[in-house]
């Protein structure tokens, strides 16, 4: 039985303060919801203290030159001396200062109520909907009550959000192989072998891959009448204000689009059965941002810019629990999550870094209803098998050669 928790923050920011916190809870055997109202208080330092550890987090990466390729900004007062101390150090006091924040006399009723409801031997689903930037930013996964909830995950949307088109329901779009449209945009100093050969494995699964697309190019793709299930991008991206960019093709020009160029195209791919985006690559929560405008059940993203292994460690490890283990997709990403923390010897704060953003009014997909198949049967042998010949003895030897190298 699967629990779902939905914290509405309402209009607040902060600075100011959240003063109406709604939370929503229901299970998936009744339609009928409970609700509780609370509040929470401004808390101004968190902002600092999120803004030191992103420069930290920044300047480590550019230290052990792990971010090869990135588009970042110096800014003024930005940390010069590196030290996996201090920033182990400053993990520690933005989890404890989230920590602190959330048990306010406001916020007490509704954490008091989930807890006496909640079971925590069942999957938890919490979203939090929000219109303030760093409410997505945070590590809300190091939060005490994750601990106490083993199989709760946290995802995100906006404030407003819409039921899609019916048009997906039909039976011209019931399609017997999830279908995959992947993107290999530009990757200079990005090793994109091991998600390509995953993703040429999947028995079940029609993956087109393009290389270096043009605009035009990839807009065509997304009016395909067929439909794609998945969008999956891999190559440099960054956050510009409200939105993302993504570079499709090593051009000198025209390298780059946003969302909003995509628009009409993504209608028509969301329309026509497309449910979950995986852009594995930096910086992705403007791409996030733009592409829940258009209602898309499910965008999955990096939070800050990603070394090259990481981003290749998260992709395998989310598509074994997703695709093979089919565990829901929240609990895929759990995992993959999980499991960046054997990372953080070399890139410290990676676990911190995938986010899943998510339209309440929309199916969450999963691996065997992403296309509404009848019968899928992957192989549970083919990712592992796959993952254990891109990693070889635990992946030691691998990594070694890729912390040169980031996907942005």
């Amino acid at each position: 039985m699967t629990q779902s928790v939905i914290i509405n923050l309402g209009q607040g920011d902060f600075n100011t303060g959240f003063p109406t916190v709604t939370a929503q809870l229901w299970t998936e055997n009744t339609p009928f919801r409970e609700q509780f109202i609370g509040s929470l208080p401004p808390a101004p330092h968190i902002i600092n203290l999120y803004q030191r550890w992103q420069s930290l987090y920044h300047k480590f990466c550019n230290h052990g030159q792990l971010l090869w390729g990135c588009r970042l900004v110096a800014k003024k007062g930005s940390i010069t001396n590196v030290s996996v101390e201090n920033f182990d150090d400053l993990c520690e006091q933005l989890k404890a200062s989230i920590n602190e924040w959330l048990t306010a006399e406001g916020f007490f009723t509704i954490d008091r109520q989930l807890r006496t409801r909640l079971d925590t031997s069942q999957e938890v689903r919490v979203i939090i909907e929000s219109n303030d930037k760093l409410i997505r930013r945070l590590p809300w996964h190091c939060c005490n009550f994750f601990k106490d909830y083993p199989f709760a995950e946290i995802g995100f949307s906006q404030l407003e959000y819409q039921r899609l088109s019916s048009l997906r329901n039909k039976p011209e779009f019931k399609r017997d192989k999830i279908r995959i449209l992947a993107i290999l945009g530009d990757r200079e100093g990005i090793d994109s072998q091991a998600e390509v050969q995953l993703l040429k494995k999947l028995e079940d699964a029609e993956v087109k891959f393009v290389e270096n697309p043009s605009r035009h190019e990839l807009d065509e793709l997304l009016w395909d009448s067929v439909g794609w299930d998945i969008l999956f991008f891999v190559g440099h991206s960054e956050t510009d204000g409200e939105t993302g960019i993504f570079y499709i093709n090593e051009n000198d020009t025209n390298n780059s689009v946003t969302p909003e160029k995509l628009e009409e195209a993504l209608k028509a791919a969301i329309d026509n059965g497309l449910r979950l985006a995986i852009f594995n690559s930096c910086d992705g929560l403007g791409l996030a941002n733009a592409l829940e405008k258009l209602h898309i059940p499910t965008v999955i993203v990096m939070r800050e810019p990603v070394p090259n292994i990481v981003a290749e460690e998260f992709f395998l490890h989310f598509m074994d629990a997703f695709a093979v283990r089919q565990f829901s997709l929240y609990l895929s990403l759990q995992q993959a999550r999980r499991k960046l923390q054997r990372l953080e010897d070399y890139c410290p704060g990676v676990s911190w870094l995938p986010a899943i953003c998510v339209n309440p009014a929309a199916e969450l997909p999963s691996w065997t209803t992403t296309c509404h198949c009848s019968q899928l049967s992957l192989p549970p042998t083919v990712i592992a098998f796959t993952k254990c010949s891109l990693l070889g003895n635990g992946g030691t030897t691998k990594q070694s050669q890729h912390f040169s190298a980031i996907a942005t």
